[in-house]
């Protein structure tokens, strides 16, 4: 073939793919990084199963009060919970962090993908993992002898949903804030340390009522907010409409800070 019709067929077309394929294609190589890295998966997987485990094992000889509850009725939302703040908190900040450090995020916000493209993509990525984790953890737990409360299906999917959604918005958003305003090794270390207080602490794993007179405090944090909306839709099949917008009010003000603090570099 020659002529104007081969050099119609055969002619170059460059620009960028469509913004939804970018998204995809970056959001897979995310997920892919983020399941290949040892301590991303460390805390995504690991350390909740072991929790869960430990925690329902030693659950009866340490006696604390679940207002008579089962321990691992209890426990398995409130670890599904952490699932979602390791990996939206830490695994972000950490991730994020040291891709600033390394200029990826730099060359990345200079491709055809577009900066709000990337975001799309780490958050679809994020979505992903975390879908992964609840599974893994979910069977555990059933494995365990675990009864999440079925009384009232659609509250508590409605409950469950809200809770993943609004809880992994606000975590990664306030992972992005860290990542965005400190050198990676600062955010290493800040990241692991308030994943660790927040875990003993922090109303996640546990009833914020097992806390005493702080419960009134810890209630307020994205950690207690979210372990609260878990074990209300698992335990007693009610949306809890407060932690909820606790959840919603932490996901706005990171996001606020992060537009204002973030440095691509």
């Amino acid at each position: 073939m020659s002529g104007p019709a081969a050099t119609r067929a055969f002619s170059p077309a460059p620009g960028g793919a469509p913004l939804a394929r970018m998204v995809l294609a970056q959001s897979r190589m995310e997920a892919r990084l983020m399941l290949r890295n040892g301590e991303q998966l460390l805390l995504a997987i690991v350390i909740p199963v072991i929790v869960l485990v430990g925690g329902v094992a030693a659950a009866g000889r340490i006696g604390i009060d679940l207002d008579g509850h089962r321990a691992v009725d209890v426990l398995t939302p409130g670890v599904l919970a952490l699932a979602v703040m390791s990996t939206a908190f830490t695994s972000v900040a950490i991730a994020t962090g040291f891709e600033r450090r390394y200029g990826v995020i730099k060359l990345l916000g200079s491709s055809p993908l577009p900066r709000h493209g990337l975001l799309l993509g780490k958050v679809l990525a994020l979505l992903n993992v975390v879908a992964l984790q609840l599974v893994v953890l979910v069977v555990v737990g059933l494995v365990l002898g675990w009864e999440p409360t079925l009384a009232a299906p659609p509250r508590t999917l409605a409950g469950v949903v809200l809770a993943v959604a609004l809880g992994t918005a606000a975590f990664a958003a306030l992972g992005l804030f860290v990542a965005g305003a400190l050198r990676a090794e600062a955010t290493l270390a800040l990241a692991n340390l308030v994943y660790l207080l927040l875990m003993a602490g922090g109303g996640v794993v546990l009833p914020v009522g097992t806390y005493g007179a702080a419960g009134g405090l810890i209630q307020w944090l994205p950690s207690g907010a979210l372990g609260e909306a878990m074990r209300s839709a698992l335990v007693d099949a009610v949306v809890d409409s407060r932690s909820l917008l606790v959840l919603a009010g932490w996901a706005l003000l990171g996001t606020a800070m992060t537009a204002r603090t973030f440095k691509w570099e």
